[in-house]
């Protein structure tokens, strides 16, 4: 039997249960990952509260990121063998595969190798924070080097990841985070500022940073109503990117000013279903691995399935400076 994490009503972190199942059995381009490590995201806190960009069907699990070892294949399944460490990177829908258990069904597609020198930890850390940040910023965004980008929510595992993919690139991070408090662990990461949005004039700060010019590229995991300041940041015919809606508020183009600029939404999965550009993009994420470029970073580790809602917990609190792991 496999221990896995269910709930079958939509509201707190309260509501996850653990179940025992029978293991599960690949089919067709399947393969099971005996689980080593959990990485957490907000995508899977706003599918338990049924507020994501796909409507939960219950009795529902969640989970899009895992490490650990192949020990079952499905037919057809020729990349990966038993014993193989992997990761798991968000390929798919939580309505049809999740992996907070012990053992996990995924598709195929959704799987890349793990080196030998990456702990499990780490590789439950590091892929979907740096593909966000790869795919929104450089493939699709073009963010090039001597550009400017504004990251909201920089705390974020996505967030300090953008920050690491633009020095990559030689373009130059601006973080943002509400306190001050952060902007040590913001500049320690790689930011060349942060700005405190709840003690300084956002606007004002970022002109001042960029000589009034404003920035090429905005970065945005919040949404809603901040669009508009953010608009007012952006340089003319530059791209302002939404790739997260933790604000849960209405988004509206802001039309009032009439800005010269590109608005766009980003989700991972326009990448992760493309075996191509999913390909492209490991091999940016793993060349910036091995040149110590990127390094996944990893706020907390929670021990055992048992402490799922203590993490969710955490998750929610906006505390955390970097990724949240559980090992199950």
């Amino acid at each position: 039997m496999t221990r896995t994490v269910r709930f079958s009503e939509l509201g707190e972190p309260e509501v996850l249960r653990i179940e025992e199942v029978p293991d599960p059995a690949p089919g067709p381009g399947e393969l099971v990952v005996d689980v080593a490590a959990i990485g957490l995201n907000r995508a899977e806190s706003m599918f338990r509260r049924g507020r994501y960009i796909e409507e939960t069907t219950l009795p529902a699990g969640l989970g899009y990121e895992c490490s650990g070892t192949v020990s079952a294949l499905g037919d057809g399944v020729t990349r990966f063998a038993v014993g193989d460490r992997v990761s798991v990177v968000p390929g798919f829908s939580m309505n049809d595969y999740t992996v907070y258990a012990d053992r996990a069904l995924v598709p195929a597609r959704a799987v890349v190798p793990l080196p030998e020198t990456t702990s499990w930890v780490d590789g439950a850390a590091v892929w979907m924070p740096f593909l966000v940040g790869y795919g929104g910023l450089v493939e699709t965004g073009g963010l090039r080097a001597g550009d400017h980008v504004l990251i909201t929510a920089a705390t974020s595992s996505v967030g300090l990841a953008a920050i690491a993919v633009a020095n990559r690139v030689g373009a130059t991070p601006i973080a943002t985070s509400r306190s001050s408090s952060k902007a040590q662990p913001l500049l320690d990461a790689g930011a060349a500022h942060v700005v405190a949005t709840e003690e300084e004039d956002l606007v004002a700060r970022v002109l001042e940073i960029t000589g009034g010019r404003g920035v090429e590229h905005v970065f945005d995991a919040i949404a809603g109503p901040g669009v508009a300041d953010l608009a007012k940041v952006t340089a003319t015919g530059g791209i302002l990117t939404i790739h997260g809606l933790l604000s849960g508020q209405p988004t509206i183009f802001p039309a009032e000013t009439l800005p010269d600029l590109w608005m766009r939404s980003y989700t991972l999965f326009a990448m992760t279903y493309d075996e191509e550009r999913l390909r492209r993009a490991g091999a940016f994420v793993g060349a910036g691995l091995r040149s110590g470029d990127f390094r996944p970073q990893v706020d907390r580790v929670f021990s055992g399935l048992g402490t799922i809602v203590e993490a969710h917990t955490y998750l929610e609190s906006n505390a955390q400076v970097g990724k949240i792991v559980v090992t199950p």
